[in-house]
């Protein structure tokens, strides 16, 4: 039998990947309820198992025999934004859109799958079909803590996603945290309400919670290293409904982004300390309730170094420069098990999340190989062997 090329049976299959892409981008569904979108990308999967449902509107399928198994995420969810891509295919559900780009990513998963079932499984594969990854609870943390990962015995996790601030055909591999953790928080401010026109009789949450705000600018300036990185945002301000009454309470919220967990609960402390001490010279009380969100996602680095070389072999450029305070559920998966994030370049020329945001099928073609990239170097670090490029 001829010999046939690993990444060129990845280009045959992207052929049906392209038609699955559309057929998902047409039907968006938002977190928590993407059962739809499931069963699509099952459909699409190969062989005759049956996959495990979990977080709800997840599923788990396990390609290949016994052992050890390589998983594979695809996070599912699209966002509520209305779509401006002029696109015949565009989404028919009014005021939400893939503008993420996950419908890509599970297309090319479903590539991938395809391909690693036509060189025989030389790794078991676990295809990870992930809920809620844009909102909270997140599906990566129910998946993780679900014990079906264990049970499947999941010893890798392979992850990548769309990034248009990076050139396109280009894949960012990098060692180390690559996403920030996120957390919420949430700053209620009490005082004493008044008529404006009086003030010296109030207490004013308002003044209170207006310099909190301000005094928690300083506190990635002058309480983190300046070599660390790190953002505290103030994004949303309520208070009173009057002009002329002074509001008894007020509040903010806003994130915490970091990349070292050190850094993270120094700002926990931090914006805690800072909330109560200056409602506090105002007369006031003030509240701080954070949630806490995804850890940092950290790359393990000897995964990285095998992913690369599988991407170097391909002549498909690597990038080691990219890390962002971004973030994305996947660290949970990475807080268990080696694991890689890698990033794609993209040819659309607007931002994640935007109306317009629209992939192409050469963007299909670069997150699958990434995808296979992936999970050939994770064949590698299980088996101690290289993975070959090609097979009969």
């Amino acid at each position: 039998m001829a010999e046939r090329n690993i990444w060129a049976l990845l280009d045959q299959h992207l052929v049906d990947a392209a038609v699955l892409r559309r057929t998902l981008h047409q039907q968006p569904e938002l977190s928590g309820d993407e059962s739809l979108t499931r069963d699509l990308v099952l459909e699409a999967l190969p062989g005759t198992a049956t996959p495990t449902k979990v977080a709800e509107t997840g599923a788990v399928l396990r390609i290949g025999g016994p052992g050890p198994c390589i998983g594979i995420r695809g996070e599912m969810d699209a966002l509520p934004v209305t779509e401006r891509s002029g696109v015949p295919w565009a989404s028919r559900n009014p005021g939400v859109m893939h503008a993420c780009g996950h419908d890509v990513h599970l297309a090319a998963l479903a590539a991938v799958a395809r391909t690693v079932q036509d060189i025989g499984v030389p790794v078991p594969l676990l295809v990870v079909l992930q809920p809620r990854e844009e909102t909270y609870p997140s599906g990566a943390k129910d998946i993780a803590e679900h014990g079906v990962l264990d049970t499947e015995d999941c010893a890798v996790m392979i992850g990548a996603h769309l990034q248009p601030a990076l050139p396109a055909g280009v894949v960012a591999c990098v060692p180390g945290g690559v996403n920030a953790s996120s957390d919420e928080f949430e700053i209620v401010v009490r005082g004493e309400s008044g008529h404006a026109a009086y003030p010296h009789l109030a207490d004013d949450s308002l003044l209170a919670l207006a310099e909190t705000v301000v005094a928690l600018q300083s506190v990635v300036s002058r309480s983190v290293d300046p070599m660390r990185s790190a953002v505290v945002g103030v994004s949303s301000f309520q208070a009173g409904q009057a002009a002329n009454v002074v509001p008894d309470v007020a509040r903010a919220t806003g994130t915490i982004r970091a990349l070292a967990p050190e850094t993270r609960a120094l700002l926990h402390e931090r914006i805690v300390a800072v909330s109560e001490n200056v409602a506090r010279a105002h007369g006031c009380e003030a509240k701080v309730r954070i949630t806490v969100g995804e850890p940092v996602l950290e790359n393990d680095p000897r995964l990285v170094e095998m992913i690369s070389a599988q991407l170097t072999a391909q002549n498909i450029p690597v990038s080691t420069d990219l890390r962002s305070l971004g973030a994305d559920d996947f660290s949970y998966f990475a807080e268990r098990m080696p694991s890689t994030m890698m990033f794609v370049g993209s040819e659309g020329n607007t931002s994640l999340h935007a109306p317009t945001f629209l992939p192409t099928d050469t963007d299909l073609r670069a997150v699958a190989q990434a995808l296979l990239a992936g999970y050939l170097g994770a064949t590698t670090l299980l088996t101690g062997t290289p993975s070959r490029r090609n097979t009969e």
